[in-house]
């Protein structure tokens, strides 16, 4: 290892981004499209109207040689006032001040721990299984990460066990709490014993509350942040609004939290074009987010289907992605049998998650969820439970 770089790195296990869905063929070479069912994004790419409305942005107004708008000024205004809108809050809760922009949900999640946690101030406490990047930013930071269980039937966080581990972490006491509403691989929503614990918890402790899937959700806690300057809520661009490849995120938050954010974040974060888009999405929302009915009906249809091969276990889901779980009864024959089926599924092309000691199915188009329960039936029979 070269001396400069940090010992700690190599035992660091960094997210890997998953391949294209393009693969190529054993008998031609040639590149055979996957159903990418891995990542939780939209299947549903921008309406064709839009593209060319980005098209004549990026044309006209965008100058290449100029750097983008490093306030977002416009962007912070109109996201504020479509978390009022969404919230069912009056107009004037959130304005631009509340709102901080990132590139991608990870670059506001290492802001969040360069402002509460860097240079020894903190750790961070995650409850496992959940997004990993909470963790993988942490320690690339070199920051402790705290972790606690969750129930095995329903996910819910082991209060119990959570506060143990506030009360108990003296050395760098936990300064960093991250849930995600509803969680991920799990799909589960917070229960009421949860929230009511975030509530409880003292105000020289952030709390994140991640609402990546808000918009399948429709299930936030914007309301109580004015009660709550210690709460931040992350949401993206990349689910309902169809932007993943634009690497757009934003975060909710009391006006000081939200100024100390835009301090530490890199300047000049987000490229003309990204901001451009979220900005088309934004003003045409009720477009964008019109198939969310159709993915949750497409959702309730996987579950129902899957959950009628035995020995499977199927998760509830506030999200648009499922989680199932196996009911073997030997650890070593779960987790060989979960890598059995997500390569069978991967070698006849779906593409899915082997994650959180399950497999993780994004919702797809219903043409790419009828593919899946079909290549899911071949490979089940060939599985020994």
């Amino acid at each position: 290892m070269l001396p400069f770089l940090r010992s700690d790195l190599v035992e660091l296990a960094a997210y890997k981004p998953q391949l294209g869905v393009y693969k190529a063929s054993p008998v031609s070479d040639v590149p055979t499209q996957s159903d990418k069912l891995d990542t939780n994004e939209s299947p549903y790419d921008l309406p064709i109207e839009l593209k060319e409305k980005l098209v004549w942005t990026y044309k006209e107004l965008i100058e290449t040689n100029r750097y983008p708008d490093g306030g977002h000024i416009l962007l912070r205004q109109s996201i504020s006032e479509y978390v009022n809108e969404s919230g069912l809050l009056s107009s004037n809760v959130f304005v631009s001040n509340n709102i901080s922009l990132g590139n991608g949900s990870d670059e506001l999640i290492r802001s969040i721990l360069i402002a509460t946690c860097l240079g020894g101030n903190g750790s961070v406490l995650v409850a496992q299984p959940t997004f990993s990047m909470y963790g993988i930013l942490a320690q690339a930071l070199g920051i402790p990460v705290v972790t606690v269980p969750r129930n095995s039937d329903n996910f819910e966080i082991d209060l119990e066990v959570a506060s143990e581990a506030i009360k108990n972490t003296k050395e760098q006491p936990i300064r960093t709490v991250f849930v995600v509403h509803p969680n991920s691989p799990t799909a589960n929503p917070l229960t009421a014993a949860e929230l009511e614990w975030l509530r409880s918890l003292p105000e020289n402790i952030l709390v994140v509350i991640d609402e990546a899937y808000f918009e399948f959700s429709q299930t936030t806690l914007a309301g109580e942040l004015p009660q709550h300057p210690n709460w931040v809520i992350l949401r993206t661009f990349s689910k309902g609004f169809r932007l993943a490849a634009m690497r757009v995120g934003y975060s909710i938050a009391h006006p000081e939290v939200i100024a100390t954010l835009e301090k530490v974040r890199l300047p000049y974060n987000l490229p003309s074009f990204s901001i451009a888009a979220a900005l088309i999405a934004i003003q045409n929302r009720s477009l964008l987010l019109e198939p969310v009915s159709q993915i949750l009906n497409e959702r309730s249809k996987l579950i129902k289907t899957l959950s009628q091969y035995p020995g499977l276990q199927v998760s509830e889901s506030a999200a648009n992605f499922i989680f199932l779980r196996l009911k073997a009864k030997d650890d070593g024959q779960i987790n060989n049998s979960l890598k059995y089926l997500h390569k069978q599924l991967k070698d006849s092309g779906t593409l899915i998650r082997l994650t959180g000691g399950g497999l993780r199915i994004t919702v797809g188009s219903p043409s790419e969820n009828a593919r899946t329960l079909d290549r899911f039936e071949v490979a089940f029979k060939n599985l020994e439970l």
